[in-house]
C-alpha cells in the first residue's frame, strides 16, 4: 500500500516538474525496497534504517502540508523550494484538479516569460493545496503504520536471535543436554623443567 501511494505521488510530481518531492519520492521508493528486503532476509539493521528514515519521511510530509498551508512564512508561491527555483510549476493538481477550469489571460503580462502560458483557474471542487495536503497526511499515516511494524519485527527478531544459544541447542527453553557421569577424579598435573 505505501508502495502504491508513494508511486502514485511521484507520477503527479513528475507532472509538475517539482524537483524536491521528486527526490524525496525516489529515496523513499529505495528504503522501503531495502526495508522489505530486511524484513524478508530478517536484517533488522536494514528495519532500523527504514524505521530511522520513516521518521525523517513523516517530517518531510509535515514540511510540505506547512508549506501548502502557508504556516508560518512559507509561501507556496516561491518557486525556490520544490522547484529548486529551476522553473514556474507548480503543483499539478493545480491546473488539473477535480472541476478546475483553466483559462488562458491575454495579454500575458510583461514579467510572465515568453514561452509560459499566463493562465488563471477556477471552478475547482477541491483546491491544489488540500489534495497535497491529502496526500502528505497519507503518507505520515502509512509511516507511522510502517514505523510501528519496523519496531515490531526488530523486536521479534531480535528476541529469536538471543533465545537461540548456538553451542548447546535451546538454553532458554529448559532443554538440558544429557549429562556426563564420570567416577574418575580429576587431578592437577604439575611438570618440571
Amino acid at each position: 500500500m505505501e508502495m502504491v501511494c508513494v508511486l502514485e505521488r511521484q507520477i503527479f510530481d513528475f507532472l509538475g516538474y517539482q524537483w524536491a518531492p521528486i527526490l524525496a519520492n525516489f529515496v523513499h521508493i529505495i528504503i522501503v525496497i531495502l526495508g522489505l528486503f530486511g524484513t524478508i532476509q530478517y536484517r533488522p539493521r536494514y528495519i532500523t534504517g527504514y524505521a530511522v528514515w520513516l521518521v525523517l519521511w513523516v517530517t518531510w510530509n509535515v514540511f510540505v502540508i506547512c508549506f501548502y498551508l502557508e504556516a508560518g512564512d512559507l509561501s507556496k508561491e516561491t518557486d525556490l523550494i520544490l522547484t529548486f527555483n529551476i522553473s514556474m510549476h507548480r503543483s499539478w493538481w493545480m491546473e488539473n484538479g477535480p472541476g478546475c477550469t483553466v483559462t488562458s489571460v491575454t495579454p500575458a503580462p510583461d514579467w510572465a516569460p515568453e514561452d509560459h502560458r499566463y493562465i488563471t483557474v477556477s471552478g475547482c471542487f477541491l483546491e491544489y493545496q488540500y489534495i497535497e495536503v491529502a496526500h502528505s497526511s497519507l503518507q505520515i499515516v502509512l509511516a507511522l503504520a510502517g514505523f510501528i511494524y519496523a519496531c515490531y519485527v526488530v523486536k521479534c527478531i531480535t528476541e529469536e536471535e538471543d533465545s537461540f544459544d548456538f553451542i548447546g541447542g535451546f538454553d532458554s527453553y529448559g532443554y538440558q543436554g544429557p549429562q556426563k557421569t564420570s567416577h574418575l577424579q580429576l587431578q592437577p598435573m604439575y611438570m618440571s623443567k
